[in-house]
């Protein structure tokens, strides 16, 4: 006999995808099939079992998102509860004349013993389990569940600016950054799921007394009409029958409507589960137990009261308080430890001749923070700013294509406790303050409402900011805001500073250091260049100058092979410059367009062009000779075209002769900083350009 076929079969039914159509096929068999009173008891203890275990996975869960199927599984509940009050009715209305147990134990039990055969004891009991899971639990999570999808759909794009201001920063890659954007994505959902997997419990609760009061009628009928039994025993047995019945589902329908409201309930995602997030949060304050201890005490001097209850609560909750009390004395006696790196402007004892050796090196790039900020750096307390600055690092190094020296941190005492200052070669080339207990709502151009704060400014692109608590978070990103944290504040400043100034950080190791690199790949290709064509100076400066103007020089094979075939023409840095943006036309288009074929651009007029060109012939590239009013004519004509381009959202891009460019880029550098200025020749065969405006003399 061939048992191919079997042991494949049996294989599948170990997969986990056939579990939900065995679920599917049970839920059908019980609508369907009459169950024995065995399995059907067997069925009611799992239907309770699996109830707490759903509610005991919720408290032992640290955020929503961990149990994402939480919607599903209760709908699957739901169903496989009604399909038991299906199976469970069958049996009590066919075999209820033989006896308490002819409808299984489990029902007998909650009939007799729950309740002790009562039926009117266990019609209060019913009805008030109901009411605590219709009118107080399901309701209350239902409208929690309602809200909070309607806020976290409203707070979708304020959330989304955020990762992207953090993967701007460096401080998310761009897989972290897909993924925080598909954790935004699963929360809507999921919220979304919540808020309809509420009326499923509702629902349910309503189902059951329906079917409770369809029960026991039908069995007062059955009994009297079909088994020819009293009105008195027919009641006896079919509505204790029914009652234990309902009690058996209502109990694990009130266990999924608690999880259900734990989980929509639960606000933010500490890293801690339910239990602990209450318990650190309702005993975190030994002054509440204080009053309640002594209100309780005071309750259990009372002539009358129960004196011995009441002084031994007080006993307990005043113990307590003293516990919690003593814990956070403790805790502030410990000291801590700040990094060495905090701590170097201490001054130490002089125990030797002064030397060279005393004589420190500036730092390439340095942070100093008021001791306020202290902890935003001190891994100790949790600080991730060095973390950060580390990611800003990497991020500029890949993109720029040079390592970017590090950051040297320590504490200035002369700085306000929560200002910061950022400096170059030993100069401040920013600084500001900002507040550590607090997060900064940025406003990026369009927000719906104002927030209560402290207005400010973002120190990295002065946009309007304001400093926000930090539960109103939420709050402000449904309006529009990007929040970000302070050490995202400081990082986002540092690497916006940083990539301004890349080509002061830029020099001759640097340049050592990318040509070693090189030379692993293409030996002869550097050996060629330096010296026995351009001395390494000449190729710095070539360098400084690309990242002046924000081209990265991460190509530096193409880099090379440019200089080493101009430079056998001209060492004029200015003239080699040129011809390597030639070389790296289609990196500099892609940094400005992306993908797009087609480039819109702004032109000079024929004459303007040829005035500049025959001015600058005459005056040098220092553009003395340009007059004063058309200078200034010219700079306001193109600051409105620019702005025009930006509000059909393209990119602002000035397209002139190769020999004007390396001038109109001084010129619009720092007045018009969003330009960019490009040469004919930096343009790829295959790219189109469409010409938007063009500025003349008289424009």
């Amino acid at each position: 006999m061939d048992f191919t076929k079997l042991k494949a079969a049996l294989a599948m039914l170990g997969k986990a995808e056939l579990g939900a159509p065995l679920v599917i096929v049970m839920i059908l068999s019980m609508l369907i099939l009459p169950l024995p009173a065995f399995v059907l008891d067997l069925f009611f203890t799992f239907n309770i079992a699996f109830s707490l275990i759903i509610l005991l996975v919720v408290v032992y869960t640290l955020k929503p998102l961990e149990f994402a199927s939480f919607p599903t599984v209760i709908l699957l509940a739901t169903i496989l509860r009604l399909a038991l009050n299906v199976a469970s009715t069958r049996v009590v209305l066919i075999e209820g004349h033989k006896g308490g147990d002819a409808a299984g134990k489990v029902i007998e039990a909650f009939g007799a013993f729950v309740i002790g055969g009562n039926f009117a004891v266990g019609l209060v009991v019913f009805a008030i389990l109901v009411i605590i899971n219709f009118m107080v639990v399901t309701k209350g999570a239902g409208r929690i569940a309602e809200v909070g999808a309607r806020f976290t759909l409203d707070a979708m794009p304020g959330k989304q600016m955020a990762i992207d201001a953090d993967l701007n920063a460096g401080l998310l890659t761009q897989d972290q950054a897909r993924e925080r954007r598909a954790e935004v994505a699963t929360e809507a959902d999921f919220y979304g799921s919540m808020d309809g997997a509420s009326k499923f419990v509702r629902g349910d609760a309503i189902a059951g007394i329906i079917i409770l009061f369809v029960n026991m009628i039908g069995g007062l009928a059955i009994g009297v009409l079909q088994h020819d039994l009293s009105f008195a025993e027919a009641g006896k047995i079919y509505v204790l029958l029914s009652i234990g019945d309902g009690l058996v589902a209502q109990i694990p329908s009130l266990l999924l409507s608690v999880a259900s409201a734990l989980v929509v309930t639960k606000v933010g995602s500490t890293g801690e589960n339910i239990g602990q997030q209450v318990t650190a949060q309702l005993f975190a304050n030994p002054k509440a137990l204080t009053v309640s201890a002594a209100v309780v005490g005071a309750l259990g001097i009372i002539p009358g009261m129960p004196n011995l209850v009441f002084i031994l609560l007080a006993s307990v909750l005043g113990g307590a308080a003293y516990l919690i009390e003593k814990r956070h004395k403790d805790a502030e006696l410990v000291t801590i430890d700040y990094p060495q790196e905090l701590t170097q402007n201490l001054l130490a004892p002089e125990t030797k001749e002064l030397g060279w050796d005393d004589v420190m090196p500036v730092d390439v790039v340095g942070l100093e923070v008021g001791y306020r900020l202290i902890p935003l750096v001190d891994k100790n307390q949790g600080g991730q700013l060095m973390v950060r600055i580390k990611g800003v690092r990497k991020k500029l190094s890949q993109e720029l294509g040079f390592l970017i020296p590090s950051v040297h941190i320590r504490d200035n005492l002369d700085l306000s406790p929560t200002a910061y200052k950022i400096s170059l070669m030993g100069v401040a080339v920013g600084e500001a303050e900002i507040m550590p207990d607090m997060e900064m709502a940025i406003n990026p151009g369009r927000v719906f409402g104002t927030l209560k704060g402290k207005e400010c400014k973002d120190p990295a692109f002065g946009l309007d900011a304001v400093w926000i608590e930090p539960n109103q978070k939420d709050h402000a990103q449904t309006l529009g805001y990007t929040v970000v944290d302070p050490g995202t504040v400081v990082a986002t400043h540092l690497s916006h500073l940083l990539q301004a100034h890349a080509h002061e950080l830029f020099g001759y190791e640097e340049a050592n250091k990318v040509l070693d690199n090189l030379a692993k790949s293409a030996p002869k290709l550097v050996e060629d260049l330096v010296p026995k064509t351009l001395p390494l100076g000449v190729v710095v400066k070539v360098l400084q100058n690309l990242l002046q103007e924000h081209v990265p020089i991460r190509d530096m094979r193409t880099i090379v092979e440019t200089l080493a075939e101009y430079g056998l023409r001209s060492q004029d840095p200015d003239i080699l410059t040129s011809a390597v943006r030639a070389g790296l036309g289609r990196l500099i288009i892609h940094e400005i367009s992306g993908m797009q074929d087609e480039l819109p651009v702004i032109t000079l007029d024929h004459e303007l062009e040829q005035l500049l060109h025959k001015s600058l012939q005459t005056a040098g590239e220092s553009g003395v000779g340009i007059e004063p009013g058309l200078a200034e004519q010219m700079h306001t004509s193109l600051q409105e075209s620019m702005q025009k381009m930006e509000m059909e959202g393209q990119t602002a891009v000035l397209l002139v002769s190769s020999y004007i460019r390396p001038w109109l880029s001084r010129f619009v550098r720092h007045s018009i900083p969003g330009l960019h200025v490009l040469a004919y020749n930096e343009i790829p065969a295959d790219r189109q350009i469409k010409v938007v405006s063009t500025v003349g003399r008289r424009t």
